[in-house]
């Protein structure tokens, strides 16, 4: 069970760097942006600190289709979260339509 829960722990975590180094700028509109830039990078250094673990060993129990699709879902999952409430967007009836359809599609991956 380890086995196939920590490439997804590694995922989660690359993730919120990923979501943090790619849209936590949109908070501070008024710094510049070869500033942002910089801090974006060194964000994104944490993000592949755990990305590429995760591919590495995801890789192990999952295929590589399979690994991508979880990676996506936990993309949108966590971008989902930090968007309400890091960037108090608003989630709307169409954003949970789309994901259901995402999750389908998940099932159709892993469907043997």
């Amino acid at each position: 069970m380890i086995k196939y829960l920590n490439p997804i722990v590694l995922l989660v975590i690359s993730n919120v760097f990923m979501t943090f180094a790619w849209y936590g700028h949109l908070r501070h509109k008024n710094s510049a942006l070869w500033v942002v830039i910089l801090v974006s990078w060194g964000i994104a250094f944490f993000e592949y600190c755990f990305q590429v673990p995760a591919n590495r060993f995801g890789n192990e129990v999952y295929n590589v289709v399979q690994l991508k699709t979880i990676q996506e879902v936990i993309t949108l999952s966590v971008f989902s979260v930090f968007s309400i409430l890091y960037l108090k967007e608003q989630f709307k009836w169409n954003y949970l339509v789309g994901f259901i359809f995402i999750v389908l599609a998940v099932f159709f991956i892993f469907k043997k």
